[in-house]
């Protein structure tokens, strides 16, 4: 949820935090959040009684009602910048997220998982080249400018911070660090306090 905290933030609209406690053994999302969406997913928002759920779903939502054209390039598929855009939008969790769940899933079953790990660690490396190669000598991934894109794909960053491949990636590690050095980035965790990622 904090991509989408972080997003409200930036785009300076109210918002109000309404937490819900997962089951400590099952990981499971309580009755309460399968009322606001069946599948107990978070983030969900719900936003002049629409109820939005899926994190890219979501900040496409806000941005493309809330924002004064900062944070994401007007739609135009003919736009180098809008299809990059697109592209790092359905990146984010599309590709990337996948080798890093692996990875912490995988992790979980000790010895038996481990005829998994050079294909993971692979695919990590892959996919973290790929990012530190587009980004090149830009400070960001669309138009080298800051945008939404960057909030969705910080995810992925902090998991590779936390899971280890991000330390060899200098362009990805400044990355990182500007973008928690945000000033909306801190109101976001002020208000939604520090979260950690499984190891």
């Amino acid at each position: 949820s904090q991509r989408i905290l972080w997003l409200l933030e930036e785009l300076g609209q109210p918002y109000t935090v309404v937490p819900y406690q997962r089951d400590a053994t099952t990981r499971l999302a309580p009755p309460e959040l399968k009322k606001v969406h069946p599948l107990g997913k978070s983030p969900v928002i719900v936003d002049d009684g629409r109820v939005v759920a899926e994190t890219g779903a979501i900040i496409e939502y806000l941005v493309r009602k809330y924002d004064d054209g900062k944070l994401a390039p007007a739609v135009d598929p003919d736009s180098a910048d809008y299809r990059a855009w697109l592209h790092w939008m359905h990146f984010a969790e599309g590709s990337a997220m996948l080798p890093l769940m692996l990875k912490l899933y995988v992790g979980r079953l000790g010895d038996a998982g481990k005829p998994l790990w050079p294909r993971i660690d692979s695919e990590l490396k892959n996919h973290f080249d790929y990012m530190e190669g587009a980004l090149g000598g830009n400070d960001y991934f669309v138009a080298n400018r800051f945008s939404a894109a960057d909030i969705h794909l910080s995810f992925i960053l902090d998991a590779g911070a936390a899971r280890g491949p991000l330390s060899g990636y200098p362009r990805l590690t400044a990355l990182h660090a500007r973008l928690k050095a945000r000033p909306a980035y801190q109101r976001a965790i002020e208000r939604g306090g520090p979260y950690e990622l499984g190891r």
